[in-house]
């Protein structure tokens, strides 16, 4: 998880590093103040170097009581001085990557009639409905938590599938915004898309099986560039955040993704690894700047 964030920061033009926390537990029983002014305890005691938010299984609120212990949180509620809601600009991110995939499998980046397969709807994939059905597309839903279908269902016209039934889908875009690991031996043999552009975090069971996507002729939008919305608002948080200028920066995703589309074709490999080799070549560039002297702001240094 830490690499993909490094990964995720590089590529969304970020220049945080990458790091993950895990608490755990139940998140629907084990959840109270005392567990999470706890961890805010341990992310004070890092003075910094890392810096959290809210993520799967966390809401805003568990952040509010974190905060009672630490000045290193990020996405709180607006209220309480954060950026907000960062599933928002996730989301956004996410349909801009599908708007990318569609734009290179057709030459239009329209959804007006395309379809998408959207597994899971928690905080992301259900903002993401929103998006693909504002926009026309034809949009089949499933999630583990049936209250959470019913939310969507009412909302949106959608058809709804069995969860283990989402991969059989026939679309254009399959779009995993649960957990994962979900793109494996057992689940790639079944898709009936042309591309894959989701909100969920380590997609790729293995690095292989972006290589079997490629060789199957299915375009991946490598979720780590495609799902860094969340973290772009954050970023923006230092030294103030503007939502104009975190939105502008995730749509930037969609441009991202062809160019990243491009550098496959060109050095024919897939598109997870030509991700990477965008990623290696940005944190090579940096690291060259270590070379250049800046003076220490107290003035030239003295013998």
């Amino acid at each position: 998880l830490s690499h993909g964030m490094t990964s995720k920061s590089a590529a969304s033009g970020s220049d945080f590093g990458g790091g993950k926390a895990v608490v755990w537990g139940d998140p629907d029983t084990g959840k109270d103040e005392v567990l999470f002014r706890a961890l805010g305890r341990h992310v004070e005691s890092l003075q910094g170097r890392f810096i959290t938010g809210t993520d799967v299984g966390t809401t805003a609120q568990d952040l509010v009581w974190a905060a009672r212990e630490t000045r290193f949180l990020v996405a709180l509620p607006e209220e309480h001085g954060g950026s907000g809601d960062s599933s928002i600009t996730t989301a956004f991110g996410v349909w801009k990557g599908i708007k990318a995939c569609i734009q290179d499998l057709t030459g239009h980046a329209g959804l007006d009639g395309r379809t998408v397969a959207v597994q899971g709807l928690g905080k992301v994939g259900a903002k993401l409905v929103g998006y693909l059905c504002q926009e026309g597309a034809r949009v089949t839903v499933t999630d583990t938590d049936p209250e959470r279908v019913r939310e969507v269902v009412a909302e949106h016209t959608v058809e709804v599938c069995p969860p283990e039934a989402i991969y059989d889908v026939p679309c254009d875009v399959f779009s995993p915004c649960a957990l994962g690991g979900i793109l494996n031996d057992e689940t790639i043999p079944r898709l009936r898309c042309r591309a894959v552009s989701g909100g969920a975090n380590n997609q790729l069971a293995e690095d292989r099986h972006g290589d079997l996507l490629y060789k199957m002729g299915v375009l991946y939008a490598p979720d780590f560039v495609v799902n860094a919305g969340g973290l772009i608002q954050v970023s923006e948080e230092f030294p103030e955040f503007r939502r104009e200028r975190a939105l502008a920066r995730t749509a930037a995703i969609y441009d991202r993704l062809l160019a990243i589309f491009a550098i496959s074709r060109d050095e024919g490999i897939p598109t997870h690894r030509a991700a990477d080799l965008m990623v290696q070549r940005r944190l090579a560039a940096l690291a060259g700047l270590g070379r250049i002297h800046v003076p220490s702001p107290k003035g030239p240094a003295t013998r």
